[in-house]
C-alpha cells in the first residue's frame, strides 16, 4: 500500500461561530463544528487513515460512534476543523471524497432531525420555507481537501474558491447577515412575520426572542441541543454516527457579569434578604430562564447555603431594571430595586465580562522539524484535557479548546489570572512531550473586557483582530494583550510580553492585577491607607495629561524619534510629586516620603512602557546586542521598551479595581 498524507479543512468558521446574538449561540457554532470535524476525522480511520496530527480524542470519538463514551457527555467543541492526517497508510481503496460526504451527510442528519421536532408540523406543504431550509443546509459548507506530502497544497486548493454561497432573497435573518429567513416573505411585513414565526417562538419559549427571524442555520444552531441525542445516520466508510443529550443552558453576558457578586451575596446575605432577593426576580424573570449555575462560584456558593434555585442574573442590573421592554412589571421591577437595596451590598455588579481567546505561536514552524508531530500532538492532548478545569476553576464558561486554540468567556474578576493558568497549562504540556526545558512553543493571549450592552457579535471579531494584530503582530508573540469596551466605544488597549507582564515576586499573577489589587483596597479602606496599599482615585484623573507632558515630541513618520525630554529618573520623580499630592498620606500613621513615592509607583510605570519582542535575527544579519532600551532573551529576541509612556495601562489598573463602575 502507498503511503500518502491526506489534508482537510471546513468552513467557514468565524460565519458559523462568531455570528451570535447569544453565548448560547455561540457555543453551539463552535460545539457542531466540531462535532462535524470529528464526523471527518472517524471516516478517515475507518477507511485505514491514521491521524498524527492533531491527535484524536479517543473519548470524543467514542460518543461520536456510539452515543455512549466514558465520563460525562462532551458539551465543548475540542477537535480543529483544520487537521491533517500524518502518513496515513492508504492503498489505492482510499476514497478522500467519502470524508466530505460524511461532513454532509451529519449535517443533512442533524438539520432534518431539527426540522422534523420543530418545523414540520408549523409549516404548509405550499410553503416556501422547506426550499429555503434545503437550499441553506445544501449550500453552507465549504470543504476542501488534498492528498499529498506538500503542507502548502491545501492553502491552494482553497484559494481556487469553488463554493459560492447560495443567492438569498427576501427578509434577512436577525442573527446571520445575508441570509433569508425562514418565513420566504420577499419583503418586510411585520404582520406576516409574527403570523408565521408566534407558533414557533410559543412552542421554543426562551429559544427564540419576540423579535428574532432566523435563517436554517441559525434555527439550527439556536434549537439542535433538543434533539440532538436523536441523531443517528450511517456513515460513509461503514460505521454509524450518534449524538448524545447536550444541556442547553449556557450563562449570558449577564451572568459572567453577575456572577462573583451573586456568589459572594449567597454567602455572606441573611437568609431572610435573600429569600427577598430571590422571590423579588422570579416575579420579574423566570428562575430557570438562566445558566449562570454553571458557573463554579455559583455553584459553590448555592451549595453552602440549600434550599435556593439560582435566580435570573437579568433581575440584578438596574438598566434591565428600569426598561419598561425587558420589564413591564413595573410594580415587580420597584420591588426588585428595595430587595437589591435592602442588601448589606450597597455596590451593584459589575456591567462588564471577559472574552479570553489564546492561541499557540510558531506550531506551524515546529511542524516542519521531522521528529516534532508526535510530540505536538502529545502536548496539545495534554493541554486540551487540562484546559476545561482550569476555565472552570477560574469561574468561566468553555466554548471551545482544540488544539493549541482556546476561547472562553469569564467574569470580568478571573480572566487575567485565567489567562496566565492557560499559558502556563501550555507551556507545561510542551515542556512534557519534548522532555526538555525549553517549553519550544508559546501562546498569546487576547482579553477582552466588554460592556452587558455591547452585541456579542462584534466583541468576538474584535477579540480576533486584537488576539492577531496587537498581541501577535504589533507585540511580537508570547504576549498578553487587553482592550476594554464601555458603551461609548474603546476605552484603552494594553499589550505587554508575557516576561513583562508576569509578576517576579509572585509569577501565578500579572503585575497589573497586584496593582489593581492595592487600588481597590485603599477605595475599601477610605482614606484608611497602610504601607501596602498604593493608589487613590485622584492619581489616575489626569494621568492622561502628565504623561503627554513626560512623553517625546511626536516624530514625523520620515523621520527619526525624538529625544525624550526627561529620563526615566526624572519621569518617576516628577510622577511621584503628584502622587505624593494625590491625598495618598491621609491617614497615615507614618507619612509617605518621596523614595517611598517612588517604589510605590515604579511597576506602574513599568507596565505603561510599551515593549515589543524583536526576533531573533536571521542568518547574516547582526544580533541586536547593543539596544540600551531591551534585553536580549535566552533564545535570541530582544524585548525592546519603547521611550513613550502610555496612559491606558494605568486606566486599566483603575478599570479592574473599580470593576468598570465609575
Amino acid at each position: 500500500m502507498t503511503a500518502r498524507t491526506f489534508h482537510f479543512t471546513l468552513g467557514p468558521v468565524q460565519g458559523f461561530v462568531a455570528q451570535a446574538r447569544r453565548t448560547r449561540d455561540f457555543w453551539a457554532g463552535s460545539f457542531l463544528l466540531s462535532w462535524l470535524a470529528g464526523t471527518a476525522m472517524r471516516t478517515v480511520i475507518a477507511q485505514g487513515g491514521t491521524i498524527a496530527f492533531p491527535s484524536p480524542n479517543d473519548a470524543y470519538l467514542d460518543w461520536l460512534t456510539t452515543g455512549q463514551g466514558p465520563g460525562l457527555p462532551p458539551r465543548q467543541g475540542c477537535i480543529p476543523n483544520r487537521f491533517k492526517a500524518f502518513h496515513a497508510t492508504v492503498g489505492s481503496d482510499f476514497e478522500p471524497h467519502l470524508v466530505e460526504q460524511a461532513v454532509r451527510d451529519a449535517w443533512q442528519a442533524l438539520a432534518e432531525t431539527v426540522w422534523q421536532q420543530d418545523l414540520a408540523r408549523y409549516v404548509r406543504t405550499d410553503s416556501s420555507t422547506r426550499d429555503i431550509w434545503d437550499r441553506q443546509i445544501d449550500g453552507f459548507w465549504e470543504i476542501a481537501w488534498v492528498l499529498g506530502d506538500d503542507s502548502a497544497l491545501l492553502d491552494r486548493r482553497k484559494n481556487w474558491r469553488s463554493q459560492l454561497p447560495p443567492v438569498e432573497f427576501g427578509v434577512k435573518c436577525s442573527v446571520m447577515a445575508g441570509w433569508q429567513e425562514l418565513s420566504g416573505l420577499p419583503v418586510f411585513d411585520r404582520s406576516a412575520l409574527n403570523a408565521f414565526w408566534e407558533p414557533l417562538r410559543q412552542m421554543c419559549r426562551q429559544d427564540l426572542a419576540a423579535d428574532e427571524t432566523l435563517c436554517a442555520i441559525a434555527f439550527i444552531k439556536r434549537r439542535f441541543v433538543h434533539g440532538f441525542a436523536q441523531v443517528k445516520a450511517q456513515m460513509p466508510g461503514g460505521w454509524t454516527l450518534h449524538g448524545w443529550k447536550v444541556d442547553p443552558q449556557t450563562p449570558s453576558t449577564l451572568d459572567l457579569a453577575a456572577a462573583n457578586w451573586l456568589a459572594h451575596a449567597v454567602r455572606e446575605e441573611s437568609a431572610e434578604a435573600l429569600t427577598r432577593l430571590h422571590a423579588a426576580a422570579a416575579a420579574v424573570f423566570e428562575p430557570n430562564d438562566c445558566g449562570i449555575r454553571h458557573l463554579r462560584c455559583v455553584k459553590d456558593a448555592y451549595q453552602t447555603r440549600g434550599g435556593l434555585s439560582a435566580l435570573n442574573s437579568s433581575a440584578l442590573f438596574q438598566h434591565v431594571l428600569v426598561s419598561q421592554q425587558e420589564c413591564p412589571d413595573r410594580r415587580a421591577a420597584g420591588a426588585m430595586t428595595l430587595a437589591l437595596k435592602a442588601l448589606k451590598c450597597k455596590a451593584p455588579p459589575s456591567p462588564f465580562y471577559a472574552i479570553l481567546l489564546m492561541d499557540g505561536d510558531h506550531l506551524g514552524q515546529l511542524l516542519g522539524e521531522d521528529a516534532a508531530p508526535p510530540k505536538i500532538s502529545k502536548a496539545l492532548e495534554t493541554f486540551t484535557a487540562r484546559v476545561p478545569t482550569l476555565i472552570d476553576t477560574c469561574n468561566g464558561f468553555l466554548i471551545y479548546a482544540g488544539g493549541d486554540d482556546v476561547l472562553a468567556l469569564l467574569p470580568l474578576e478571573d480572566a487575567l489570572r485565567c489567562a496566565l493558568a492557560v499559558r502556563q497549562c501550555y507551556l507545561d504540556a510542551f515542556k512534557g512531550a519534548f522532555a526538555t526545558a525549553d517549553s519550544r512553543s508559546t501562546i498569546s493571549a487576547a482579553v477582552a473586557f466588554a460592556h452587558v450592552k455591547i452585541p456579542l457579535t462584534r466583541m468576538l471579531r474584535d477579540t480576533h483582530r486584537l488576539l492577531d494584530e496587537v498581541a501577535k503582530d504589533a507585540t511580537g508573540r508570547d504576549a498578553i494583550a487587553v482592550r476594554v469596551w464601555k458603551p461609548g466605544g474603546l476605552a484603552l488597549q494594553w499589550a505587554q510580553p508575557w516576561e513583562c507582564a508576569c509578576s517576579q515576586e509572585s509569577p501565578n499573577q500579572l503585575v497589573i492585577e497586584q496593582l489593581a489589587a492595592d487600588f481597590a483596597e485603599v477605595n475599601a479602606k477610605r482614606g484608611t491607607q497602610t504601607e501596602q496599599t498604593a493608589f487613590s482615585s485622584k492619581f489616575f484623573y489626569k494621568i492622561r495629561e502628565r504623561f503627554a507632558l513626560l512623553n517625546p515630541p511626536t516624530a514625523a513618520p520620515d523621520q527619526p524619534a525624538a529625544t525624550p525630554v526627561f529620563t526615566d529618573s526624572d519621569a518617576l520623580a516628577l510622577l511621584a510629586v503628584d502622587y505624593l499630592a494625590s491625598g495618598v498620606n491621609e491617614g497615615r500613621e507614618k507619612k509617605l516620603k518621596l523614595p517611598d513615592a517612588e517604589r510605590l509607583i515604579q511597576p506602574l510605570l513599568e507596565q505603561c512602557h510599551p515593549v515589543v519582542r524583536i526576533p531573533q535575527p536571521t542568518a547574516g544579519e547582526q544580533p541586536p546586542t547593543q539596544d540600551p532600551a531591551g534585553r536580549l532573551q535566552p533564545d535570541g529576541t530582544l524585548l525592546h521598551k519603547q521611550a513613550r509612556l502610555e496612559a491606558d495601562g494605568a486606566l486599566l489598573v483603575r478599570f479592574l479595581a473599580q470593576k468598570g463602575v465609575e
